[in-house]
């Protein structure tokens, strides 16, 4: 029979699993391609606005944090399944739960900070080239400490520049990998155990096939994710890929409370609870908004996709719901107040005294912006004028920039 070969329910916990992570890394490498590189319209190839080594090490930061999540991963998952099998005491099973909603709670505040530096990016995107960048590369922090030496915000300037240097270096440095790491650790995570399980009632022919089948599907979704996020636009590439994050973050928040007040249940009622399925006795009546015995989320095919994305459960409890609503109130909030600051400057409902650090930070960053501006402003003008003098130097029969340039220098 092809049940023993292939396991539909390993497939899809393989394909739940590895959808996120695929995600997350599509959208953080597509985001760095899409701003730090830009189309030749001539010849339609990309060219890099950074250096090489920049951009190779902000790449890298992606796949070795999602790669050592993934090590990890397997490393405790293999103890646990070892555990399991040969002692015949799951240990894990134990902190299943708290874990997974500590982990999924942790991923969600990630993701959100992550959104709001995604939606702020294309309008600063000489901002971030210059924190991204300067972040692998401190002579560049050096010589802006320099630069500014007789500005009349030197002082200003060199404190926050200086602190960067000093305190965040090292986690800016790594940021990039920090996202990928805790996803890929906590998918990976659940992923071993969730097979570990289901072997127990399952041939062991059954695993290659739909491990395999499960995690190349997952990479395709990433993979089809990233190639169309560096088609798009950036602007609608941002707002599409936060909104996206945003839901799952959402779903992670409710996923997260729901893991620990099950664990409260399983506690009061033993541990066999969970392993009683989806019908009655699964699940708290006293805190239950709905539930339905079937599309099981953690179980049941196609529902686990909809678990990964968006939260699904068919048992939702107060904490779930509210926890929910509750994550989608606040991001509503942030982003006006974040909107509101950035046209503004400052927040008129606060007073001025409380947010004087803020403003001199942004203004410190708003001015090496403008600097950053002007220099590109100026770079384009010299490219235009050069190309001007070349069509001039091909009416008038003069091989090359230089000699149209002396021509019009004698003529002037």
């Amino acid at each position: 029979m092809w049940e023993d070969y292939f396991s539909v329910q390993i497939f899809f916990i393989i394909l739940r699993e590895t959808l996120e992570s695929a995600i997350i890394v599509s959208v953080l490498l597509s985001f760095i391609k899409q701003n730090f590189t830009t189309v030749d319209p001539v010849t339609g190839h990309s060219q890099l606005n950074v250096d090489l080594v920049t951009y190779r090490s902000l790449k890298m930061q992606v796949w070795v944090g999602a790669l050592a999540g993934l090590a990890i991963c397997m490393g405790l998952g293999a103890v646990f399944i070892a555990v399991f099998y040969l002692i015949g005491n799951d240990l894990w099973s134990f902190a299943e739960r708290i874990w997974e909603g500590l982990f999924s709670i942790l991923s969600a505040v990630i993701i959100s900070f992550m959104g709001l530096a995604l939606l702020r990016i294309n309008s600063l995107q000489h901002k971030w080239k210059w924190k991204l960048s300067n972040s692998l590369n401190s002579q560049h922090e050096q010589a802006l400490l320099e630069h500014v030496h007789d500005d009349p915000m030197a002082e200003d300037l060199t404190r926050y520049v200086s602190l960067k240097i000093k305190i965040d270096r090292y986690l800016k440095k790594y940021a990039l990998a920090v996202l990928p790491f805790i996803t890929t650790l906590r998918e990976g995570l659940e992923a071993v155990v969730f097979v570990g399980g289901i072997g127990v009632n399952q041939p062991a022919t059954s695993f290659p096939l739909a491990i395999i089948f499960g995690g190349l599907v997952g990479v395709a979704v990433g993979l089809t994710l990233y190639k169309g996020g560096n088609k798009m636009s950036l602007q609608y590439f941002l707002i599409m890929s936060t909104c996206f994050l945003y839901m799952v973050a959402a779903g992670l928040i409710s996923r997260g409370v729901w893991f620990l007040e099950l664990e409260k249940f399983v506690q009061r009622c033993g541990q066999d609870t969970s392993e009683s399925g989806s019908g009655p006795g699964s699940y708290d009546i006293a805190y239950s908004v709905w539930h339905v015995n079937c599309c099981n989320g953690l179980t049941d095919g196609g529902w686990m996709l909809f678990n990964a994305l968006v939260g699904w459960t068919n048992s939702a409890t107060y904490g779930s719901v509210i926890s929910y609503i509750l994550y989608w109130i606040f991001i509503i909030v942030l982003l006006k107040v974040k909107s509101q600051r950035e046209t503004v400057g400052y927040l008129p409902y606060i007073p001025i005294r409380y947010q004087l650090h803020s403003i001199k930070k942004r203004i410190a960053f708003d001015r090496i912006l403008l600097d950053d501006i002007i220099n590109d402003y100026n770079e384009l003008q010299s490219n235009a004028s050069i190309h001007d003098l070349d069509n001039s130097g091909e009416e008038l029969g003069i091989s090359n920039s230089d000699e149209a340039t002396t021509l019009l220098g004698s003529r002037s």
